[in-house]
């Protein structure tokens, strides 16, 4: 088996992101961190991509963002903003669509270091792919993952969904409500997990029961909205609100409250996740957990080009965007 960097890492007693800062000659590692590494390499037979190596040192000016689909209206700012903020520092941005494709991911990464990107911004489909892992290590470049809390050794900035659906769930149970779905994407993903666990976190400090069977995780998806949705309102006991947890899934759970003849907020509260129009147009109109996605996008592009420059040369940097909770006419006291 060829040793990966992660091996590497084992057996120097030290973190995936100090071999790299050895594998790129910073002077920041201690001397005897950086024999340690050395010998580890040595030892393994490690070998970093010749890609990579040939990269360091001829800069392109360029940044790559990967993002799962351009349509979706939050990326969008997202984009817009990043874009904005390498444009004035002299860099321009290579956007690429994985369709939410973890294969496709892959091969866009290998893409953007073949072009010679300077630093890549991205939110994968899944933090649980080590071989995905891997493909960002060799690109050789700095990596900014967005509402992404792994790999990590990139930095990252995140999104605060935890405290948002918290809120969500407390406003929702000051409501009266007891019977409180939550539907959002793959527990293997940043967003999901947190906001199962402000989920938890509201009951718990209210005092209120949860019923396991009302968190439906598995995509963000408007087609898993619309199913799960169906589903839990269909039940003998169906919810009497939902969190749409998602920034993709409001479409589909209003198809299914539309299917059951259902009327918001006479029959069913609801909350979804993120700023769209759908939310603002509809009647009533949908309260949402909201943040500003371009913020996400400047602070991502800033950390970027921090390290483009070597400004900074530390320890991954973890910055947190604060959610709100917008309450408009789609949540009453339930029946």
């Amino acid at each position: 088996m060829v040793p990966t960097i992660r091996d590497v890492a084992r057996l120097a007693g030290v973190s995936v992101g100090t071999v790299s800062r050895v594998l790129n000659r910073k002077a920041t590692v201690a001397r005897d961190i950086r024999l340690g590494v050395e010998k580890a390499i040595v030892a393994l037979g490690y070998h970093p991509s010749p890609l990579a190596q040939g990269m360091r040192g001829r800069a392109t000016r360029t940044v790559g963002c990967i993002i799962r689909d351009i349509n979706i209206a939050g990326l969008a700012r997202f984009v817009r903003a990043a874009h904005d903020t390498l444009a004035d520092a002299g860099y321009a941005l290579i956007l690429s669509n994985s369709e939410g494709r973890i294969a496709r991911e892959r091969e866009l990464v290998g893409v953007m270091a073949a072009r010679r990107a300077d630093a890549l911004l991205i939110a994968q489909s899944t933090e649980d792919d080590p071989a995905m892992e891997e493909s960002l290590l060799r690109a050789g470049i700095p990596v900014v993952v967005f509402d992404r809390a792994r790999p990590a050794w990139a930095d990252a900035v995140l999104v605060d969904h935890r405290a948002g659906v918290r809120a969500a769930a407390a406003r929702l149970i000051a409501l009266g409500h007891r019977r409180i779905a939550l539907l959002t994407g793959s527990l293997a993903l940043y967003p999901a997990r947190e906001r199962v666990a402000g989920y938890v976190a509201a009951h718990d400090a209210a005092g209120v029961a949860r019923d396991p069977g009302l968190v439906r995780t598995g995509s963000f998806h408007p087609d898993f909205g619309f199913a799960q949705s169906s589903l839990l309102l269909g039940q003998a006991m169906p919810p009497t609100a939902i969190i749409a947890g998602g920034i993709d899934m409001l479409p589909g759970v209003i198809r299914a409250v539309r299917a059951h003849g259902m009327r918001l907020p006479d029959d069913l509260s609801l909350i979804a996740a993120g700023t769209s129009d759908l939310a603002e147009l509809l009647e009533p109109p949908v309260s949402v957990v909201r943040w500003d996605y371009a913020e996400v996008g400047r602070r991502a592009a800033a950390l970027a080009l921090q390290r483009i420059r070597g400004d900074r040369d530390d320890e991954p940097r973890r910055v947190v965007v604060p959610t709100e909770l917008a309450v408009r006419g789609s949540c009453a006291p339930p029946r």
